[in-house]
């Protein structure tokens, strides 16, 4: 954790990194696999402790099925699972893909809710899960704090925080907000492929000169 004395980073950083990561990757977007807000939304609700690639897995069989609300509740529980199994927690999150597919038909018209508290309202649908929906289905600035955004931006000192949500707020304040519809995934893959939790790979990121982690692997020009 970045020490609560450390001044935050300047903005004229911020906005070379943000410049840098849309330079390398000008369109970002989400590893799991989806063709509509609906597949996505279960896509993240079976992303919980789990892997992308895991649920990739699961969902490239489990969608050609059944891609709408009413042909998963037409799946049956049982159905469902018998393509999730191999997914962590498999049970709970198939019991909530049911729950939410019903308040899906009931209360929206089978439609996914284009607002956080209706997302929120759905059975499983947290925070993190909502925003991700809001974002990559639906185009809104919001900013899912996983683990490796968390990670990230407290090890960069681009917005340190006690929590995800300290996190979270920080980095919709601090964040250019040219920047802000991308950020999230740019944060997410830096994370994840980049600036790991054990073992960062500061000699082949392209934003080492600018960070400010203290424990960097090799030694940046300044």
């Amino acid at each position: 954790m970045i020490p609560r004395t450390q001044a935050l980073m300047n903005k004229q950083k911020r906005q070379e990194i943000f410049e840098r990561w849309q330079t390398a990757n000008p369109h970002p977007t989400t590893e799991l696999v989806y063709h509509s807000p609906f597949e996505l939304l279960i896509a993240v609700l079976l992303s919980a402790q789990a892997t992308d690639v895991g649920v990739n897995k699961a969902t490239a069989k489990l969608f050609p099925v059944a891609n709408t609300p009413q042909a998963m509740l037409d799946l049956g529980l049982e159905g469902v699972m018998a393509y999730t199994k191999t997914i962590g927690l498999y049970q709970t999150k198939s019991k909530h893909i049911m729950e939410t597919c019903r308040i899906l038909l009931e209360r929206h018209g089978g439609e996914v809710p284009q607002t956080r508290e209706e997302l929120e309202a759905l059975p499983g649908v947290g925070r993190k899960t909502a925003n991700v929906v809001l974002n990559t289905a639906f185009g809104q600035p919001t900013m899912a704090v996983d683990t490796h955004i968390f990670r990230v931006a407290n090890r960069m000192n681009l917005a340190p925080g006690k929590n995800v949500r300290e996190v979270e707020d920080k980095l919709l304040r601090v964040i250019p907000k040219v920047f802000l519809q991308d950020a999230h995934h740019w944060l997410i893959l830096h994370g994840r492929y980049v600036c790991k939790a054990q073992k960062p790979q500061c000699e082949s990121c392209i934003v080492a000169d600018l960070c400010e982690y203290k424990g960097k692997t090799v030694a940046v020009a300044s």
